[in-house]
Order: C-alpha cells, then sequence, then structure tokens
C-alpha cells in the first residue's frame, strides 16, 4: 500500500507519527511519502531554514522538543546570544546550536547546486523517519503577509512582512489583509511529487494549517490537478475542534480568506470531489459531530493526537473511509 499525506508543521509532523506507527502495525508496511510545505522558508543570518521539513524530520527521527514544542531536544543558544550582542537582527527568531548545524548543511547543499529534494534526502539519511519527506517544490516560494494599518492622519497603509516575521515575532497579532505566496506561480512540483500521488493508494490531508501550510501545497501548479485526477481516495482530518485549532493560530488564518473556524468551515474549503472540491472523506472530532460536508464521507472521532497509537486509530479510520483494510 503507498500512502500519501500533505503536511506542515508540528500538526503534520504528529498526524505522521500516527501514519507510521499504523503502518506498523499492517504486515504488508505500507510506503509512507509526506509533501511538505515549503512556503513557511526563510533565509536569517544567511542560512536557509526549513521551518516544516525540519519539524517532520526531527519529530520522525526523534530528535523533536517535546516540551517546548518546537525545535531540537537538548538544545543550546551559545550561538543566538552572541548574535544579541553583536545586535544582529533579527533577535525575534531563535536558532539552536544543533539546529544551526542543519541549517548549515542544507544551505552549503543549496549553494554548491543541490536542489531541496536532494538535500532533505541528504538530511534524512541522519534521521531516518521511516517516511519519505519530498518538499512540495524545489523551487523558492515563500508566504508573505501583507498587512492593513490604520494611521493617524494617513489612511490605512499596507506593508508586507514575511509570514514568519508575523507568526513568531508578532505572534499574528497584526491584522492581515492577505497572504501573498511569493514565486509560487512558476513554481514547479518537486521530483516525485506527481509521481507518488498519481501511484498512491490513500492521500490524506493531515490536521495542518489548511491556509498557510495545505493550500500553499495545493497552489503549486499541477498539484491540484494530480489530486482530482488521483485513483486513490482523498480524505482530510480536520485541524479544528469545537470551533477552535488544536494548535497553532489558524484561527488568524481562516477569516482571512473567508472561511469559517469550524469543522465545517474548513471541509467547505476544500470541497467534496464529487462536486469539484478535493475531498472523499472529512473526519471531524466527536464534539463535532453532525458536520456535513455533501459528496464526502464525513466521520466523527476523537480527534485529540495525544499519542501515536490514538493518532493511529484516526489513520485507521480514514483507510476505513477510503475503503481499505484496517
Amino acid at each position: 500500500m503507498r500512502i500519501v499525506v500533505l503536511a506542515g508543521g508540528i500538526g503534520g509532523a504528529r498526524f505522521l507519527q500516527g501514519v507510521r506507527e499504523w503502518a506498523g502495525q499492517r504486515g504488508d508496511q505500507p510506503e509512507i511519502t509526506a509533501i511538505v510545505n515549503t512556503s513557511d522558508d526563510v533565509t536569517l543570518h544567511g542560512l536557509r531554514i526549513c521551518t516544516d521539513l525540519d519539524s517532520v524530520m526531527y519529530t520522525l527521527g526523534g530528535g523533536h522538543d517535546e516540551e517546548r514544542g518546537w525545535g531540537r531536544v537538548g538544545e543550546t543558544w551559545a550561538v543566538k546570544d552572541e548574535l544579541a550582542e553583536y545586535g544582529a537582527e533579527p533577535t525575534w527568531f531563535g536558532l539552536g546550536d544543533r539546529d544551526i548545524a542543519t541549517h548549515l548543511v542544507r544551505t552549503r547543499m543549496l549553494d554548491a547546486g543541490y536542489p531541496l529534494s536532494a538535500v532533505t534526502e541528504a538530511l534524512c539519511a541522519r534521521w531516518k523517519p521511516g517516511v519519505r519527506l519530498l518538499p512540495m517544490t524545489d523551487d523558492r516560494v515563500e508566504t508573505h503577509v501583507v498587512l492593513a494599518e490604520e494611521l493617524e492622519g494617513a489612511g490605512v497603509q499596507r506593508r508586507a512582512v514575511h509570514f514568519q516575521e508575523w507568526w513568531v515575532r508578532y505572534r499574528a497579532a497584526l491584522a492581515a489583509d492577505r497572504f501573498v505566496q511569493v514565486g509560487i506561480e512558476d513554481a514547479k512540483p518537486a521530483p516525485g511529487v506527481l509521481e507518488a500521488i498519481a501511484a498512491a493508494d490513500l492521500i490524506l490531508f493531515a490536521p495542518s494549517n489548511p491556509v498557510v501550510s495545505i493550500d500553499t501545497i495545493l497552489a503549486v501548479p499541477g498539484i491540484r490537478a494530480a489530486l482530482l485526477a488521483a485513483p486513490a481516495k482523498i480524505v482530510g482530518v480536520s485541524p479544528i475542534i469545537g470551533g477552535a485549532p488544536v494548535r497553532g493560530m489558524a484561527e488568524k488564518c481562516l477569516p482571512v480568506v473567508g472561511v469559517e473556524i469550524s469543522a465545517a468551515g474548513v471541509g467547505a474549503h476544500y470541497g467534496a470531489r464529487a462536486y469539484g472540491g478535493l475531498l472523499d472523506g472529512w473526519l471531524v472530532d466527536t464534539t463535532d459531530a453532525g458536520t456535513v460536508l455533501f459528496g464526502a464521507d464525513v466521520r466523527a472521532i476523537p480527534l485529540w493526537m495525544t499519542d501515536p497509537p490514538t493518532t493511529a486509530q484516526m489513520v485507521a479510520e480514514a483507510a476505513d473511509v477510503a475503503g481499505l483494510a484496517r
């Protein structure tokens, strides 16, 4: 069995732990491919940082700091402290010493001409995540946030900041007018992405941020069309439980694109494949039982990803929705 998961960030990483757990319970050892958002990527202090790819790689490789919720376990901060002493900006994004080693290797390889997909494969040779990690594209795509600010005597002024600055520095507290994926129109799916989708027996949308993770993957030219043409069933998992995001700040992003902060709202945003959307199935939490998405099989099950075995039960339900043996 071949499983493809569209994922981004910590939510996607934790969901993939459950996919891997479920796969390990089966005798046929399914092949898992994760297509990971790269629009959050940013260059700081001369280093190329791929936040979502690293979150997935560290989590599946056993190097994720569970207590802090991000970055490397056992991290130290000597370089960050020295940069602060120099007054080197930005100071709002902290790079740990262990984490910097990953970014150094990635940046050197990229500068030498290797594509991001090859760099990711090389990094995963160290971490052995048990899942094939593919960036959504090898091309540079970055999400910028257009802010609408009311200035006294000047009316509404707009300026753009990188998504990471809006998310990390400002904690999404500044009003966003829209999101712009710089470079998305000219991007191409990374090698293996379209092939994995076409060959999949099951395609899953992880409970990642619908706007800045999943939607951005879908916006890479060719990926949405590949999903629509895929013979496999597509089952999504709601990132919203009882009107609130499971983690992160999706509630800051959904209204910007006119989507209701609810399991029903996100489901309608993706749409049912029977009516021109993407989903054949939609998993919502028991709190949201009664959610309707016409044209899709909606099931209410516990969605809190408390540990990999619990998350594996979610994956088993998704497989059942797709008509596959649990």
